[in-house]
């Protein structure tokens, strides 16, 4: 097998807008199959995109014998329905973050992936496929910056749709679940541990029902790592590392397009003593990444155990 034939689960704008193109650029990953639950989106999806054949169902693609994957970029709500479903069908998958609405949900997606032990699964946080992250986790592992002490991360945007799904809490919508999941990640991934205290400050939107503003402080046994984000604030996104003997700036961490992943290391008194610019599409990295492994038989990048561990913050965080 020199390559994965992928299905996509929907039409959702993130898959058609930039998942899909970027995994189409791969060597190793074909968009073979496109499913909505009208046939008429799939189609039109399909002949823009390339992609060889397209369903009217999700079912229908789930039952074809040709497709090896799934990516499942669904809303929130029915990540692990799907999930479940796609491994029933023989499928691997790919889903997107977050990987459920909460540790219960994620706990219960574990339990059943042991029984199809041929298959694989994984939590797409892109984010780390980025080279920004291997030169930043070098830097590190070099003493560039001394021992880390705290890292700080925001991520906001402004939506106040109450018919978009993120505003929709029997959905699984909120910012935690959308983008504070990344803060939390990405924290847990510096450390390369799980945090021991958790503190925060949750707003639940009077009318939305979930969470439009939250602030965390997470304790690790080596530093902290504060982080904000709101889906109600004017768009950003940043992350600093701050160690005994330098500054690591990330200037958009987590979603940067191929030509802006800016990264920079600098003193306390703001002079930069080192910089690097990286082109890359993360996407593409992370759809072939999760390809060699089903064609090698190894283990996936992130394994998801990771994913019940950044469920396991977000749960403690909601229910503070």
């Amino acid at each position: 097998m020199n390559f994965i034939r992928w299905g996509v689960l929907s039409t959702a704008k993130i898959g058609v807008e930039q998942v899909i193109p970027a995994m189409q650029k791969g060597e190793l990953s074909k968009i073979s199959a496109i499913s909505s639950r009208e046939e008429d989106r799939a189609k039109e999806v399909a002949d823009r995109l390339g992609i060889e054949k397209a369903y009217g169902s999700y079912e229908e693609l789930l039952e074809d014998e040709d497709i090896d994957a799934i990516y499942n970029p669904l809303p929130n709500h029915l990540h692990v329905p799907m999930t479940i479903k796609a491994l029933e069908a023989g499928k691997h998958v790919l889903c997107e973050k977050p990987i459920a609405i909460d540790l219960a949900e994620a706990e219960e997606l574990v339990k059943i992936m042991g029984r199809y032990p041929e298959l694989k699964v994984m939590e797409a946080f892109m984010y780390r496929f980025h080279p920004q992250w291997q030169v930043i986790k070098q830097w590190i592992d070099d003493g560039e910056i001394g021992a880390i002490q705290t890292i700080h991360s925001s991520f906001t945007y402004y939506n106040d749709d109450p018919e978009n799904i993120r505003n929709k809490a029997d959905m699984g919508g909120g910012g935690l679940l959308d983008i504070g999941c990344y803060c939390i990640s990405a924290s847990r991934y510096l450390f390369e541990d799980e945090p021991i205290n958790i503190k925060g400050e949750v707003e639940i939107h009077p009318d939305f029902g979930v969470d439009t503003l939250a602030s965390g402080v997470l304790r690790f046994a080596k530093g902290t790592a504060t982080f904000s984000c709101s889906t109600l604030a004017s768009p950003d996104q940043k992350l600093i590392i701050y160690g005994t003997s330098g500054i690591i700036e990330m200037d958009i961490p987590f979603n940067p397009q191929e030509s802006q992943a800016s990264i920079r290391i600098t003193s306390g008194e703001g002079q930069v003593l080192k910089e690097k610019t990286l082109q890359a599409n993360h996407y593409t990295i992370q759809g072939d990444a999760f390809s060699k492994a089903i064609i090698e038989n190894r283990d996936v990048p992130t394994p998801l155990n990771d994913a019940v561990a950044n469920m396991r913050v977000i749960d403690a965080l909601l229910s503070l």
